[in-house]
């Protein structure tokens, strides 16, 4: 049995109590739990558990019942208002299923879920939704198999994007394995993981995490790496594949000295990182907050790649920002950083063969 890994430990550690959170805030009785304002009729939202990491709680400002951090978390009852075109599966994801746990949306690339485990619980989640068991997750070695068999057999397929839940909550072992079956497919050249963890839980990005990705880059076992973990692993040959990491920031205050170090790590790796964001209404729904969250992150090497538009699944109707707002935002970010560090704003669209550009 393998001892827990730093970040095992951490993630294991997480807050699942709401109220506990919000104590170690120091938020006042009355200052907790905002009740919905707007007038519509209930409607029954099934649980969606409370959960964020230590370090992401020891980020929020105290005190502060607005702020940015908590408000992506915090379970307000804005989540049972009901509202016109707010859906449980916004981007009819179930009807892209071509085996378990694989999405086939878009051209050449293929979408592989593999875990419905995440270190935290983001309000506005478009999949929060969805359960264990229910076909949507690749999260079994019969899966996995299935998929693999899946991705060999379409030879039009050049990129395989990990999601889950996070990817990046499966052990090493397991990644590298995947890996390494990946690799062994010829068509397949680029291998995209889509985590939140090196935000909110930096402690992921650890020693054996950088050595499964220098070798997934390099294509062979990285024998004289002090630990390496993976040697044990079978493949046909020495293919690396070009690997890009997108990680998921939505505010400054979430790029702590550990998340920079985390973030650097990665790219001296050999893997390009990206960031994706959601426009969020009381997150970041204003120019300085994106500017300072883009210029942080370019210290790290990290560079924007998408500003996306909130998916109207149900129960996040009070993050939605109005598209004035988000136009006179990106205009604002226009003009205050240079083209390199402006998001491209997106929104998904259920049965689009792209992620469609609004400006």
């Amino acid at each position: 049995m393998y001892a827990m890994d730093h970040w095992q430990s951490a993630l294991s550690k997480g807050f699942q109590d709401p109220m506990a959170v919000l104590d170690i805030l120091g938020l006042r009785p009355e200052q907790r739990l905002p009740h919905a304002t707007a007038h519509a009729a209930p409607i029954d939202i099934p649980p969606f558990p409370f959960r964020v990491p230590r370090g992401y709680v020891a980020r929020m400002e105290r005190g502060d019942p607005q702020d940015p951090l908590l408000r992506q978390v915090l379970p307000l009852a804005e989540e049972h208002i009901q509202s016109p075109g707010y859906t449980r599966d916004p981007l009819n994801e179930r009807g892209a299923l071509r085996a378990p746990g694989v999405l086939q949306k878009y051209q050449g690339r293929v979408l592989l879920v593999t875990t419905t485990a995440c270190a935290i619980h983001c309000r506005y989640c478009f999949r929060r939704h969805f359960s264990h068991g229910d076909g949507h997750y690749a999260d079994n070695d019969p899966h996995f198999r299935a998929a693999l068999t899946h991705i060999r057999r379409d030879n039009t397929l050049r990129e395989v994007i990990l999601s889950g839940g996070d990817p990046l909550c499966l052990v090493d072992e397991k990644l590298a394995a995947l890996a390494r079956g990946l690799a062994d497919i010829p068509h397949v050249g680029r291998l995209r993981i889509h985590t939140r963890l090196p935000i909110v839980l930096p402690e992921r990005v650890d020693e054996a995490l950088l050595a499964w990705l220098t070798e997934t880059v390099l294509g062979r076992r990285s024998k004289d790496r002090k630990g390496f973990p993976f040697r044990s692993i079978e493949h046909s040959g020495d293919r690396g594949l070009e690997v890009v990491v997108v990680v998921h920031a939505n505010h400054p205050n979430e790029i702590d000295e550990a998340v920079v170090k985390a973030l650097t790590r990665l790219r001296r790796a050999g893997v390009l990182v990206l960031n994706q964001s959601v426009l969020l209404r009381g997150v970041n729904d204003n120019e300085d907050s994106l500017v300072r969250l883009n210029e942080r992150l370019f210290t790290t090497g990290a560079l924007p790649y998408y500003l996306h538009m909130l998916d109207p699944v149900a129960g996040s109707r009070h993050f939605a920002v109005e598209e004035e707002r988000a136009k006179m935002i990106m205009a604002e970010l226009r003009a205050r950083l240079p083209g390199y560090l402006v998001p491209r704003r997106v929104r998904e669209v259920a049965g689009a063969r792209y992620k469609v550009p609004i400006d």
